[in-house]
Order: C-alpha cells, then sequence, then structure tokens
C-alpha cells in the first residue's frame, strides 16, 4: 500500500512541476510581471517595435511564437538594434512569454 501511496505523490509532483511558467529572471509564487533585455545590440533609439508571444496554459496547452523573427515581422522591422522580453505569469495557470524588437 505504501508503494501505491508514493507513486501517486511522485505522479502528483511530476502533473504539477509542469504548470503554466515561462522563463523569467524572477519567478512570483502567485503573480509575475517581469521585464529583461535579451540583447543589447546596437542600443539606438528606434521608432520602431515589433512583438511576439507564446502562452501555456495550466501547463497542458502551450501555443504561440515568441520568436525575434516573428517580432520584426510584426514591427515591420527589416534591422533589428534591440530585443527585449516579458513574462507573466498567474497562479502558475495561465504564463505568457513576449519577445520584444526594436529596429529600423
Amino acid at each position: 500500500m505504501k508503494l501505491v501511496q508514493l507513486a501517486v505523490v511522485l505522479a502528483t509532483a511530476l502533473w504539477l512541476s509542469g504548470c503554466a511558467t515561462v522563463a523569467t529572471p524572477t519567478p512570483g509564487l502567485l503573480f509575475t510581471s517581469v521585464q529583461g533585455p535579451v540583447n543589447f545590440g546596437e542600443g539606438t533609439e528606434t521608432a520602431k517595435q515589433g512583438r511576439s508571444c507564446a502562452n501555456n496554459i495550466l501547463g497542458l496547452f502551450a501555443m504561440g511564437n515568441a520568436s525575434i523573427e516573428a517580432a520584426k515581422a510584426d514591427g515591420d522591422i527589416s534591422r533589428v538594434t534591440t530585443v527585449d522580453h516579458q513574462s507573466t505569469t498567474v497562479l502558475g495557470l495561465y504564463g505568457q512569454f513576449c519577445t520584444i524588437a526594436y529596429g529600423e
């Protein structure tokens, strides 16, 4: 019986570890909303900005394209000068990771 209980506990721990999390430098237990640099690049100020995001729901469903190429297309950018990221999680139920590209 104890072996069955141990198996249930391990299976539950593995299942819960797949909650809706995203890469973030400072994860919060209940809520996370942080931004940070991915690539400083040339650091010149530019007027164009493009954004691409991927979402995760319950750790079961993940969708989206958070690539730099998708962010370039969103902002009609041909030359990227800087790339940042933004990540948000809510109670481990929902997660979003966005790439933000700046350029000309």
